[in-house]
């Protein structure tokens, strides 16, 4: 009798176990999360959230300058877990990032660049330019935004102001500096001018009038970032943030 007693007891916990195991599935499907952060930010210093608790690096919830650190955990299927960059300051949202499950990979890497005005989602370095020399790079993050373009790269063509060609860069974009142009220093106080067409044609890229953009430029490297502004109500293209300078 306690033989079929203990064989029936068995079958039960069988069953049960089977029953739970499939009405309600108690293991998350996970992945591991491994974001490694490049940033930079000056002058602000700025604070890291990681859903909404600050991220310490070296002891420190505020940071400024180089900004490098190594972000690890679970992912779990269904769930977000939020990145959020915030000016410590004032406490304003400067970027948000929600990794999911489905886009975790997206995230092995993280740079990003925080200047007043600009905030750069890229990997940026100063390039070397030799002594006598002047080095250009341009990105336009901003494309499109108050000229109404849909086109993610124009080309620019960077002259003195008497017409003379310096350099010509075919593919300035939204999400990396060109390739790096280089001509012989002239003069300090003399301006040059960057027009932007479409690509492989002399029209420009928005609008019927020709876009000739005023940019500052010094011996060594000029990494110049051009933005879309309103001025009096019509849309105008700026170079006036040169990232070499911070760097």
């Amino acid at each position: 009798m306690n033989k079929i007693f203990a064989v029936l007891l068995l079958f039960t916990i069988l069953f049960s176990c089977t029953d739970n195991t499939v009405m309600e599935p108690y293991d998350t499907i996970q992945k591991p999360g491994d974001i490694t952060i490049n940033g930079y930010s000056k002058p602000d210093v700025i604070q890291l959230r990681f859903n909404g608790t600050p991220v310490s690096i070296n002891g420190n919830t505020s940071y400024t300058n180089k900004i490098e650190t190594n972000i690890q955990f679970a992912q779990d299927q269904g769930e977000t877990n939020k990145l959020a960059i915030y000016n410590n300051e004032t406490g304003k949202e400067i970027a948000q990032y929600n990794i999911t499950y489905d886009n975790i990979d997206d995230y092995k890497k993280l740079y990003f660049f925080n200047f007043p005005g600009i905030f750069l989602q890229t990997y940026i370095t100063k390039p070397q330019v030799n002594l006598g020399k002047v080095g250009f790079e341009f990105i336009f993050p901003n494309l499109g935004e108050f000229s109404g373009s849909s086109l993610k790269n124009v080309k620019g063509v960077l002259k003195r102001e008497n017409g003379a060609v310096l350099a010509e860069f075919d593919n300035i974009g939204e999400d990396n500096f060109t390739a790096l142009k280089i001509y012989s220093f002239f003069s300090s106080t003399a301006p040059v001018y960057l027009e932007l067409y479409k690509q492989g044609t002399t029209e420009p890229y928005a609008g019927t009038g020709i876009i000739k953009v005023k940019v500052k430029q010094h011996m060594g490297a000029n990494m110049i970032v051009l933005q879309e502004k309103l001025e009096n109500g019509t849309w105008v293209v700026k170079g006036d943030i040169d990232v070499a300078e911070y760097l």
